[in-house]
């Protein structure tokens, strides 16, 4: 062992005799040790966040959609099958979406209404997993039913059963002047994927009765694919556009809700970043510590000087008790961290149950428990910045050790 090593270890080992040393050191240690498990938690929590609503939004909106380049696709099952090929597609659906307006009694509702085939909607999204009354399959050509959001059927008054007015603003031509469509659909059931943005505006209907109220003919508005990495989404489709360029065009999730997923990154960097200064203030605890330290260990400086120990060995002994501070608190922090993000469904509802309050209501929020998803890259990452800063925050007071003058140091002793 190079005596560098076994002086700086013996250092950090040994009882000091200016205690205030010791207390800072454990200061600088625990607050490395906190600020990682608090940035560790965080992230993890809003990885947790993002992949369910991620998963919300993925259960109402496919993976790709193939549209019409007009707004319509009519030889569709040709495009449908050209897609299946695709070696990551899983699954494809046909389907008409169109604006409408539902009416019971004296409420009025705008809202979209998406025409599917219930048994292959089933395969490219996961709406029947979360129907609170009836069930995806009473949609049937020609029998004209029809699936509400939850809130939208609220906001309607309507429960299964009851029958609504749907208004196509397309109008048709008579002598009268141009009169609206109206079709009266029964209510069959109700889901609820947790977006108010598809609870509140969003129904579905049978594919061939919509087509029939918008007088499509065959026509559809697109064919909606499920794919086996929901992450490949943006080179399929780039792939698909060039397939089936100019009959149709393909786009993916992360275009249709590019503006949500860009908040939810940038939010978590500059959490980040906010989390990290807890790290580096504790990290820069380590100049104090060792500034100190130097000043106490003047005279065994001077002694190792003498006998022979160059600058850069007298560098290294300090950097190397340090180091040690902040390797000890990362590797705390990093346990810490992760066994708290791991628990983190056990610990909040015990926190909650001893304060007496929720901290994500279920009447205010969609999601109420805190999700968690530990990252191997962000943990690692963490523990990476952490290690770095503790280096840097070593190499002035180890610096400053190495200019101690030895007879200056041993005049008194």
């Amino acid at each position: 062992m190079r005596y560098e090593l076994l002086v700086g270890l013996r250092y950090t080992r040994a009882k000091r005799r200016n205690h205030f040393i010791s207390f800072i050191s454990l200061i600088s240690m625990a607050g490395i040790a906190l600020g990682v498990a608090a940035l560790v938690v965080v992230l993890s929590v809003m990885n947790g966040f993002q992949r369910e609503v991620r998963a919300r939004i993925l259960g109402v909106v496919a993976h790709v959609q193939v549209s019409g380049v007009q707004g319509t696709l009519a030889g569709w099952r040709q495009v449908a099958a050209e897609a299946a090929r695709h070696p990551r597609v899983l699954a494809a659906a046909p389907f008409v979406n169109a604006q409408g307006m539902l009416a019971f009694g004296s409420a009025v509702r705008g809202a979209i209404v998406r025409g599917i085939l219930p048994a292959d909607e089933e395969k490219v999204a996961e709406i029947g997993r979360h129907m609170r009354t009836g069930r995806l399959e009473a949609l049937k050509s020609g029998e004209f039913n029809i699936v509400l959001g939850a809130e939208l059927a609220r906001a309607l008054t309507v429960l299964p059963g009851d029958k609504v007015a749907l208004i196509a603003p397309q109008g048709r031509v008579t002598p009268a002047g141009v009169i609206p469509r109206l079709k009266q659909f029964t209510v069959a059931g109700t889901f609820e994927v947790g977006m108010f943005e598809y609870d509140a505006g969003l129904a579905l209907v049978h594919l061939e009765d919509a087509q029939r109220l918008w007088q499509l003919g065959d026509a559809v508005t697109g064919v909606r694919l499920k794919l086996d990495d929901l992450f490949a989404a943006r080179s399929v489709a780039a792939e698909l556009r060039a397939r089936l360029a100019p009959v149709a065009f393909a786009s993916d999730w992360t275009r249709s809700h590019a503006n949500y997923f860009r908040a939810v990154e940038i939010e978590k960097r500059l959490m980040s970043i906010i989390l990290t200064l807890i790290v580096a203030v504790a990290a820069f605890n380590i100049v104090s510590t060792l500034v100190m330290l130097v000043q106490d260990k003047q005279a065994d400086i001077a002694i190792l000087r003498t006998l022979g120990a160059s600058p850069g060995s007298i560098v290294q002994i300090f950097m190397i008790q340090g180091s040690l501070i902040g390797v000890i608190g990362t590797l705390a922090g990093v346990v810490g961290g992760v066994l708290l993000a791991w628990n983190v469904d056990v610990v909040v509802p015990a926190i909650e149950q001893a304060l007496g309050f929720k901290f994500l209501a279920k009447d205010v929020y969609y999601i109420s428990d805190l999700p968690s998803e530990v990252l191997v890259g962000d943990v690692t990452l963490i523990a990476v910045v952490s290690l770095v800063l503790s280096f840097l925050a070593t190499l002035y007071p180890s610096w400053r050790a190495s200019r101690v003058n030895p007879a200056e140091a041993l005049r008194y002793e």
